[in-house]
């Protein structure tokens, strides 16, 4: 079969590999549909990601339809159309049973396996671990490239910004940082109860964007020096916004956000931070704040599934650009040059 191989730090290539078999009974093999690129796989092409070694088969995301199962299967079938979940889960570790499968101690404490500690979905079949828990049936009304969505980045924004951040009704939330993540959170913040939600980047095209995945503020950072003052004017009375999501993962936004909040608010952290940030606690901790972090467990599918039926959200606006398989090349280098293709999320869907 072909898939999208990486080869060491900037190397990469799509290339013959063998389909992946069966090698524990909780095992499925998923003949993949539809995939997609995410920052990490960026990261992972740059060296950032150790763990990842020469070889290791790329991507955690996407849709496709069960080809075998192992004998403990009892939830997936062959013939099952699914969305494989980038959290693997054995289901029954503590931290799995917590709600954290993202620390499945099964797994060696990490979730996240797919194109990191073994082969991944960039690809034509793909061995999923775990599938009862890991596999998740994609409805009839939901389409592929919803259901790709649905994989990570929707999750991501959703539970680790506005759950996290605790968006209850009547909050103004800022979302600092409008790529794919800051976008799935402003497309679930007003779902969740936010009455007034503002985006904030220094992209023109990822602002626009904001407004339609349901912004209803746009602050432009490259038009005002008082981007705080800017977020307290817009906040119910001047004191701050309720929930500060941080999208970037840089020092500078997460200073934004805590700079920005109320007291009493809350910062959800999401980006990924490559640097020390810095946190006034003499200053804050007076405030009674909250900063939340965390890796996406993927939970809510589910739920996500429903307000999609239902008409509250449509995930498929985060695809931008489309590619068959064989041009997976051509969908990373439009993927990584993002802000000059006005790329949002890329799928490649097997011809």
């Amino acid at each position: 079969m072909k898939a999208l191989v990486y080869h060491g730090p900037g190397s990469k290539a799509w290339e013959d590999v063998p389909e992946p078999t069966l090698q524990d009974p909780t095992d499925a093999i998923v003949r993949m549909e539809t995939t997609t690129i995410c920052g990490t796989d960026l990261h992972i092409l740059k060296g950032d990601v150790a763990a990842v070694t020469d070889g290791r088969v790329l991507g955690h995301e996407g849709v496709g339809v069960v080809t075998e199962v192992g004998p403990d299967c009892t939830r997936v079938a062959v013939g099952d159309r699914v969305i494989v979940s980038c959290i693997s889960k054995c289901g029954t570790c503590d931290y799995c049973r917590a709600g954290l499968p993202s620390h499945c101690q099964t797994l060696g404490g990490i979730g996240w396996v797919f194109g990191h500690l073994i082969d991944g979905t960039q690809a034509e079949y793909v061995r999923v671990p775990f599938a009862d828990n890991g596999l998740i049936p994609l409805p009839a009304g939901v389409s592929a490239e919803q259901g790709t969505m649905l994989s990570d980045i929707l999750p991501t924004g959703y539970e680790i910004g506005v759950r996290y951040g605790q968006v209850a009704q009547g909050d103004v939330v800022a979302v600092v940082g409008a790529g794919p993540i800051g976008l799935a959170a402003i497309m679930t913040a007003a779902p969740s109860g936010a009455s007034r939600t503002i985006a904030v980047d220094g992209n023109a095209f990822r602002l626009a964007q904001a407004k339609d995945f349901g912004a209803t503020d746009t602050i432009d950072i490259s038009a005002t020096d008082d981007v705080v003052g800017e977020l307290k004017r817009l906040s119910r009375d001047g004191l701050g916004v309720d929930v500060a999501i941080e999208a970037v993962g840089v020092p500078a936004t997460f200073a934004t956000c805590l700079d920005s909040i109320r007291p009493g608010g809350r910062v959800a952290n999401v980006g990924v931070h490559g640097v020390p940030v810095s946190f006034p606690i003499e200053r804050d901790w007076i405030n009674n704040i909250t900063i939340t972090t965390g890796l996406v467990n993927a939970t809510t599918a589910p739920q996500l599934l429903d307000k999609i039926s239902a008409g509250e959200i449509d995930p498929a606006k985060f695809v931008t650009h489309r590619f068959s398989f064989d041009e997976v090349l051509e969908a990373y280098d439009t993927f990584a040059n993002a802000a000059d293709r006005q790329a949002l999320k890329v799928v490649m869907t097997k011809e």
